[in-house]
């Protein structure tokens, strides 16, 4: 195995210490590993649509599987390159860390926050999150960035170290089911016990509705921009599946808005 000696010829220690008869191997275990981890995530992709209740904890599962063993590919690719004895580490150790560390500052530190969250878990994978102006769920958690796909179907890829610094909000905090609140707006003159009744009823009579846990329609006042006091009618209740969120809160408010409609129960706009 190729070695560093001292400073007799022109080539550099990394040159010295490279070897390139790994090269294939290298790439071997390169390509290896990226198909295994796509198989990996197309297999649990269909286990996890199979039992349902266990689906984000089958994603969080490949997550880490994914994680591991692009870590580990990584030490054994470097292994079979690279060959150092004892002296070229320690000649060669200040001069990597200071350029390795300058040139790949912004990329540690997203790999060290990736591992913080696999940790730490603020959030996990098929968490639906508030971050940065942007809402929707976590597909992937990588060993740089973090995957994010919008209720408008837009993939996100954010850095992972900027979660480390800027707050971030979890609607369903590993849990399958969330919470979505939906708000409806009638005149201050209208029946508004009625109107409640309503919109309790359309909450109960929703297919996505998780009757494990309690919901709740609260009634109060709201000044508009104009100077207008309508009644704010907030339902906060829980889906039984994330994915389910918006097919939800599109029920109830068809509901609610056409029972409004039949019993002259006047809508408005909130601006």
């Amino acid at each position: 195995m190729p070695n560093l000696a001292p400073a007799a010829s022109g080539e550099s220690g990394w040159m010295q210490a490279f070897n390139p008869e790994a090269v294939p191997l290298a790439l071997l275990l390169l390509l290896g590993t990226v198909l295994t981890v796509r198989l990996l995530n197309r297999l649990m992709q269909r286990l996890s649509e199979r039992i349902t209740p266990r689906r984000l904890l089958i994603k969080q599962v490949n997550t880490l599987l994914a994680f591991t063993a692009y870590v580990v590919m990584s030490i054994v690719t470097a292994n079979k390159l690279f060959t150092l004895s004892s002296e070229a580490i320690f000649a060669l150790s200040g001069t990597i860390a200071v350029t390795v560390g300058f040139a790949l500052k912004d990329v540690a530190a997203s790999f060290m926050a990736g591992i913080s969250i696999l940790i730490t878990k603020p959030f996990q994978v098929g968490d639906r999150i508030h971050f940065d102006g942007y809402y929707g769920e976590v597909k992937e958690i990588g060993l740089r960035t973090v995957k994010l796909v919008t209720l408008d179907d837009q993939l996100v890829t954010i850095p992972s170290n900027k979660f480390l610094t800027d707050p971030v909000a979890s609607a369903n905090a590993g849990e399958l089911d969330s919470m979505v609140v939906i708000k409806a707006y009638i005149a201050l003159a209208a029946d508004h016990r009625r109107a409640k009744e309503i919109m309790q009823e359309a909450v109960l009579a929703s297919q996505y509705l998780y009757l494990e846990k309690p919901f709740t329609v609260i009634m109060r006042q709201h000044l508009t921009e104009q100077g207008q006091v309508l009644l704010e009618l907030t339902a906060k209740a829980y889906v039984y599946d994330t994915r389910f969120e918006e097919a939800f809160e599109s029920d109830v408010s068809d509901r609610t808005l056409t029972a409004f409609r039949k019993e002259d129960i006047t809508i408005q706009a909130a601006a």
